[in-house]
């Protein structure tokens, strides 16, 4: 679809805002596409010749995953291990309001990028960085990626099968959390420098990102010496929230608590249950959790999926189907939402993609700017826009090697 006339007229909530990206993988990137989303200018900085390697992440014969992470962004190359390169980068953060980095700590102050210097050029600007373990304390300057993350803040060991070991969610939930959380650091360090004018340094920690999502992991030890343990698709004690099987595949139901599940029971033609002592309250399902599981099991085996999901909208009970991407794009609701939408990409024509999140009902977020198909594909324009290059300096900079 082209870029709607509500986006043109409302270029997003942080127009006029520059952002530059440093960085590779999944973090840096996925906090500088949820920023261009929101309408910043996001100048993204990839080393010469291949890029940034997600370019080439993804399922299928064809990487289209780029396509998502790299929109809204205009991708510049710089060889930042040259004094030269760095010299570049130095000069565009000094134009910028946000720096986006998720290098190993220590790699911008090698580079004489310190957060101290940067300030000395540019004090309002924002510096969101992102690494395994932050930037200070013993673990800091070890190598960390998502999953390593994810392991360290508790999400490996709790999810999974009990008897199998720890599995792993098929995205990479630890690099977006550390980025939304980065995000969210640079919106309210925006707000400070509204106030007072002054920039500041944002530290966020794949493990801590990852942790702060762990709810009562950690309370539940301190206080009871509780250990949560895998418990494969249930939440033990949280009765009945499951998948359950129809005759012709997955349904999830979720009515753990006193008043849905009595219409529940009546839903299943069953309402005696709804006063049975053995599954009456919160507590009582929870200790019959399995024995419930496989009666409602049994139940909607009986059934197909429409037939249940008809019967549970009937009856007010959330619920709902488990979806593919086959089930998403053929979904009215996800349609009607415009969720999904379909672009027009540089690099694989008409692509269909997630939507940026959350809405906003006068400055909304959206795509704006399909995903450079070459790294550098916009040097001419940034370089001669915030640098002052024309043709001759851009060329004699590509054959040095500098960008």
């Amino acid at each position: 679809m082209s870029i709607s006339a509500d986006l043109i007229a409302n270029p997003g909530a942080l127009d006029g805002l520059r952002v530059v990206e440093m960085g590779q993988l999944l973090a840096g990137p996925f906090c500088g596409q949820l920023l261009g989303d929101m309408g910043a200018d996001v100048i993204k900085i990839e080393p010469p010749g291949k890029g940034d390697p997600m370019r080439d992440w993804g399922q299928g014969a064809e990487k289209v995953q780029w396509e998502v992470i790299g929109r809204n962004k205009r991708s510049v190359t710089c060889n930042l291990r040259m004094p030269k390169g760095q010299d570049i980068a130095r000069k565009l953060i000094a134009s910028a309001d946000i720096l986006v980095e998720n290098f190993k700590p220590g790699t911008l102050e090698k580079w004489g990028m310190a957060p101290a210097e940067l300030h000395k050029e540019n004090p309002g600007l924002i510096i969101a960085r992102m690494s395994g373990y932050g930037q200070t304390g013993p673990y800091s300057t070890r190598a960390g990626f998502g999953g390593i993350g994810e392991a360290m803040g508790g999400w490996r060991y709790i999810v999974g099968d009990p008897d199998r070991p720890p599995a792993r969610m098929g995205v990479s939930i630890g690099d977006t959390l550390c980025a939304t959380y980065g995000t969210m650091g640079v919106l309210a360090a925006l707000h400070h420098r509204e106030k007072t004018g002054e920039g500041q340094v944002i530290d966020t920690a794949l493990y801590e990102a990852v942790l702060q999502v762990m709810e009562g992991l950690v309370p539940e030890y301190d206080y009871n010496g509780f250990i949560r343990e895998r418990s494969g698709s249930i939440l033990p004690g949280i009765a009945p929230s499951n998948v359950y099987s129809c005759k012709d595949g997955p349904f999830m139901i979720g009515a753990n608590n006193d008043a849905i599940f009595a219409r529940l029971a009546e839903a299943m033609g069953k309402p005696e249950m709804a006063d049975d002592p053995e599954y009456a309250t919160h507590l009582a399902r929870g200790r019959n959790q399995t024995v419930l599981d496989n009666m409602i099991n049994e139940w909607t085996a009986t059934l197909t999926i429409n037939e249940v999901d008809a019967l549970m909208i009937k009856h007010s009970i959330p619920a709902g189907r488990v979806y593919t991407a086959r089930d998403m794009l053929e979904d009215p609701h996800f349609k009607e939402r415009e969720a999904i939408i379909e672009v027009e990409t540089e690099g694989h024509g008409k692509l269909k993609m997630q939507n940026a999140f959350p809405r906003f009902s006068k400055s909304p977020s959206g795509y704006r700017r399909p995903a450079a198909t070459t790294p550098g594909q916009h040097n001419a324009e940034v370089f001669g826009e915030l640098l002052g290059w024309d043709d001759e300096t851009l060329a004699k900079n590509a054959d040095q090697g500098t960008v």
